[in-house]
């Protein structure tokens, strides 16, 4: 499984920005899939996680919302984020995991990761 994680950038406080995770590789061994984001200095958080085959709405928490497209073999998964802060500033990771994973929080779960993809809030 390989993961490209992408629309990182800069963006005033306030504003948005969407991120893009694609998958591809075994995606048929995928079971769940999750963003986390580290800021400097910090660990690793997790943002929010969906289930690859079983959820089939989008999943909001706060100004976050997680989104997935696997039609036409698109596969990719993605990052809705809305009224930006500066302590959003982080780099942003895309992971996959072939579990149906309980603790979704726990980056151990994970067993793929996307690059990362930097986005900075200014104020």
């Amino acid at each position: 499984v390989q993961l490209q994680a992408s629309g990182g950038g800069l963006v005033q406080a306030g504003g948005s920005l969407n991120l893009s995770c694609v998958v591809s590789g075994d995606i048929y061994s995928i079971r769940t899939m999750a963003w986390f984001r580290q800021s400097p200095g910090k660990e690793r958080e997790f943002l929010l996680r969906m289930r690859w085959w079983h959820d089939v709405v989008d999943i909001a928490k706060g100004r976050f919302t997680i989104s997935k497209d696997i039609s036409n073999s698109k596969n990719q998964l993605f990052l809705q984020m809305k009224n930006l802060e500066p302590e959003d500033t982080a780099v942003y990771y895309c992971a996959a995991s072939t579990f149906l994973v309980d603790d979704a929080a726990s980056d151990r779960m994970y067993e793929h990761w996307g690059q990362g993809t930097l986005v900075t809030v200014s104020s």
